[in-house]
């Protein structure tokens, strides 16, 4: 007869130490996510205001009021700002305008709230301070007019709601189907090696041990 015995105890302890590191990989994961999402946060913004500038090239009906006059697409001449906040949730971004400070051919002074105003679609009247009356281009020919004038749609009808649309396509599209995996990022959450390889460490001491691996784990994933 074959006597086979067991030491319960020893695992027993192997056992609680194995769950125990993998509830720490996880705790050190949530410990460390902050650091991650600031990495990406940072990353994000610069791959869609590149986003936003190259389209606006392709396109300038659609996004030209975002940028100062003639200089759509220009880094330097964006009116627009992204930015985002870290928190337990996760990561947020969030845009603002910038006032315009250049003056359009034929006019005297910036255009107030220019990149806003023509993203909303906001109606403008224009009424004549100093000079008697107002002469302007509409179709292709000059008119004069002494009394205010409303402008329904200043921006064209191509550009009001762009700047909107063109941020949801980067995150509904770009992000989800070509940042994750062009970053490295997508290959790098599919293998945690580290888990692994401290397994047997964590094997024998536990939660402290998965707390640093998952820490590391998640602190140490780069964005290419």
């Amino acid at each position: 007869m074959i006597s086979i015995k067991l030491n319960s105890n020893a695992l027993t302890k192997d056992l609680n130490n194995i769950v125990q590191y993998s509830l720490g990989f996880i705790d050190g994961v949530h410990k460390g996510k902050k650091v991650l999402f600031s990495k990406i946060g940072a990353s994000v913004k610069e791959m869609l205001e590149i986003f936003i500038d190259a389209n606006a090239r392709s396109n300038p009906q659609a996004l030209h009021h975002v940028y100062e006059w003639y200089k759509t697409g220009s880094p330097d001449a964006r009116l627009f700002d992204i930015n985002y906040t870290v928190s337990n949730v996760g990561l947020s971004f969030y845009s603002s305008f910038r006032q315009s400070n250049t003056i359009k051919e034929g006019s005297s002074a910036p255009f107030y709230n220019k990149a806003k105003i023509m993203e909303d679609g906001i109606p403008v009247t224009i009424t004549p301070k100093k000079a008697t009356m107002l002469v302007f281009e509409q179709d292709g020919e000059t008119i004069f007019t002494k009394g205010p004038v409303e402008v329904m749609n200043p921006g064209g009808s191509q550009a009001q709601g762009s700047f909107e649309r063109i941020v949801n396509i980067f995150f509904k599209q770009y992000f989800t189907q070509s940042f994750l995996k062009v970053s490295g990022l997508k290959d790098y959450f599919n293998k945690p090696v580290v888990y692994k390889k401290n397994f047997q460490k964590g094997r024998a001491y536990g939660k402290s041990v998965g707390i640093s691996t998952g820490y590391s784990w998640i602190v140490n994933a780069g964005v290419k």
